[in-house]
């Protein structure tokens, strides 16, 4: 497993920590999550044979958010 920090741009209250929590939870992968608001950032726990930081990004992205 490896972790991966992800800024990310957009995200302004509870809906979006929530938003973002649960696409990255549905990446195949995955293994946790943390989605700080006042950091702007998600914490990533993944399988690195499942899924790589562009995934990541990109499940973001997708759900309306910028990563930095």
């Amino acid at each position: 497993m490896e972790t991966i920090q992800l800024n990310i741009k957009g995200m302004t209250c509870n809906g979006c920590v929530s938003s973002v929590n649960n696409v990255l939870q549905k990446t195949p992968g995955v293994a946790g999550v943390d989605v700080s608001l006042e950091q702007n950032r998600a914490t990533v726990v993944y399988n690195p044979k499942q899924a790589n930081p562009a995934q990541l990004k990109a499940a973001i992205e997708d759900a309306g958010y910028d990563v930095i």
